[in-house]
């Protein structure tokens, strides 16, 4: 089973949108099982994917039932009954155990995206703090942080039978959180937006990624001189595998306009685009995959969907999938139709870079 995290520390660059959308397009044009589990603590991937009823019946389930009874959707109620979110995993950690519980995911018949889903939780934000303290003791040699910072490694194990393919959904930040799920990923993503603060987050993130790598088979070669044995007992890698696992970035949310009956970036935003590779070589080409050249790396740009994203969002369905039942009309159509081909390039980019 591969992994993919996608991340960006500039925020508003249309991540959650993407991923989302990403893993429909695995899901139903490459046939591939696939779970998503959203681990920003805004839990904007999940609240894409659900409805609001079935967020309510997750995140209250007591009243959700008590409304159920008096006459609303009990079948809602009934689906999200017994699926955890991610926080429902990690709960043991914060309370004291080496090791998190098992994941039940939403099933892919419960939503349009047609994938499973681990939804997030806002409480993540908290889990956060325990997990800077124990990246502190595992870059120290402590088994017992090393442990706990490959948080999600157990969860991947428990999801690896069963599916091809987890994508990871990120909040933008170069905190904790994030980077435990970079230490136990293969994978991840860049998406950007075409402004040059993404640019400039590149830099970010490559220094901070080489930086904490560092710490981390400091912690491990601290670990075995001082408990001989403990890191092959507790299966805990001497490197993370995300430090060559950049698979690509995209360019998002830019305007066009059409010369010569061809759509263009307009002049300012063609000018931010046309840095992008050279600081993408600069700053991440080192840590991709082992056989990609820089130019495989760029999976595809796609430009402002304006109003359907919004209306996406409010039918709780991938953009594709629109019809006139959710308000989709007029232009929307070929934008639709655009989205489509944009969509598909990326996916099966990503799709090559990653399983290939």
């Amino acid at each position: 089973m591969e992994s993919i995290a996608f991340f960006n520390n500039k925020g508003g660059v249309g991540k959650t949108t993407l991923v989302c959308n990403l893993a429909h397009y695995l899901a139903t044009e490459q046939q591939k099982r696939v779970v998503l589990v959203d681990l920003d603590p805004q839990c904007n991937s999940t609240q894409l994917v659900l409805t609001s009823e079935q967020c309510a019946a997750l995140y209250w389930p007591d009243e959700a039932f008590i409304n159920a009874l008096d006459g609303g959707d009990s079948a809602v109620w009934d689906s999200m009954h017994g699926v955890s979110t991610i926080y429902d995993a990690v709960r043991p950690l914060e309370e004291g155990d080496a090791t998190s519980d098992p994941v039940q995911p939403l099933s892919a018949t419960t939503n349009r995206f047609m994938i499973d889903l681990v939804p997030g939780h806002p409480r993540m934000s908290v889990f956060e703090d325990k997990l800077g303290q124990w990246f502190a003791e595992a870059s120290a040699g402590d088994v017992a942080g090393l442990r706990k910072t490959l948080w999600l490694r157990q969860i991947i194990e428990e999801l690896e039978p069963k599916y091809d393919v987890v994508l990871f959904d990120l909040g933008p930040s170069l905190g904790a959180l994030n980077r435990s799920v970079l230490a136990s990923a293969k994978n991840f993503v860049t998406p950007m937006g075409a402004d040059i603060f993404s640019v400039v987050a590149l830099r970010n993130i490559a220094e901070w990624i080489v930086q904490w790598a560092r710490l981390y088979r400091q912690g491990v070669k601290l670990c075995e001189t001082n408990n001989p044995g403990a890191v092959d007992r507790f299966g805990i890698p001497s490197e993370v595998a995300v430090d060559k696992g950049f698979i690509g970035y995209t360019v998002q949310q830019y305007s066009t306009v059409t010369i010569r009956g061809e759509r263009r970036a307009t002049v300012a935003y063609d000018q931010i685009l046309s840095q992008v590779p050279s600081q993408v070589e600069r700053h991440l080409s080192g840590m991709s995959k082992p056989g990609l050249e820089l130019s495989h790396l760029k999976l595809g740009d796609i430009p402002n969907l304006r109003s359907l994203v919004p209306l996406a969002q409010s039918a709780n369905a991938p953009l594709g999938a629109l019809t006139s039942g959710d308000g989709l009309a007029g232009g929307q159509y070929s934008q639709q139709r655009s989205y489509v081909e944009f969509i598909n390039v990326v996916g099966a980019n990503l799709s090559t870079n990653c399983f290939s």
